[in-house]
């Protein structure tokens, strides 16, 4: 795990088809400013909207990012409120742009926990997305990875208390199929931003052997070269997915002489 170099932004061409972000700093990066909070989520915002437009123009597939944990609902009611206030207007500006550029819009977590407007929003817009077929942007909401973790148990437990499968049945490819968005390929590389070493509870399952980039950057500054410096970051790592290095280029060889 390492910051990106510091060291030019040219981008190399091997990049990741999922990219998980972690968008941290809001906070501080009011506080900074001595602002209200509510000031820096609205600045991370547009930084959300860079992120996307440079995700589709790169060919990035997958995009998900952690906009509120199932943690987050502990913070102060008026800060809540306002999050929730800026995602409805979020999803709502963004709407036109999503369809201009075929971009699907999804929402993974524990919706039933969110504010009927933002529901109503999300799943508007969700639909109206549906056949987004360049990129997918996925917002983790009301997210907690210990519980979509408990909730594809419990999935898994109520078709075993049905008779529909056994106990022997149960595997690492059933346990992802009963994730929230099982046909998601899992992220090739995970940003956090505002220089922490954590995943807080983020994509646990699925981070299993996902690049990891962390940037001093507070989330509201994150910019496009910031970005390609980190996808820079992630294109010159090797990736061994617990295997040697001699493995792998030896399946490298067969594959170029298949």
């Amino acid at each position: 795990m390492r910051r990106p170099s510091e060291e030019g932004n040219s981008l190399a061409p091997n990049l990741p088809k999922h990219v998980a972000i972690i968008m941290d700093g809001n906070g501080r990066w009011a506080k900074q400013r001595l602002f209200p909070r509510v000031e820096g989520h609205r600045a991370g915002a547009k930084a959300v909207r860079m992120v996307v437009e440079e995700s589709r123009s790169l060919g990035i597939r997958y995009l998900t990012l952690f906009s509120f944990s199932s943690e987050n609902w502990l913070r102060p009611k008026d800060e809540v409120s306002a999050l929730m206030r800026l995602f409805c207007q979020y999803v709502e500006s963004e709407r036109d742009l999503l369809l201009k550029h075929s971009i699907r819009l999804r929402a993974i977590g524990d919706k039933s926990r969110l504010p009927i407007e933002v529901k109503e929003s999300l799943e508007r817009v969700e639909a109206e997305t549906m056949g987004g077929s360049e990129m997918q942007l996925i917002l983790a909401l009301s997210y907690g990875g210990r519980d979509e973790i408990a909730h594809a148990a419990r999935t898994i437990a109520q078709r075993v208390s049905r008779g529909e499968i056994s106990p022997d049945d149960v595997s690492t490819e059933l346990v992802a199929a009963c994730l929230y968005a099982p046909d998601v390929p899992d992220p090739d590389l995970l940003i956090r931003t505002s220089d922490e070493f954590r995943i807080s509870n983020f994509l646990l399952w699925q981070l299993a052997y996902s690049e990891i980039v962390v940037t001093k950057c507070l989330w509201p500054a994150f910019t496009k070269e910031e970005f390609r410096s980190c996808l820079d970051e992630y294109s010159r790592r090797s990736r061994r997915f617990g295997l040697t290095d001699e493995q792998i280029e030896a399946a490298q060889e067969d594959k170029v002489l298949a």
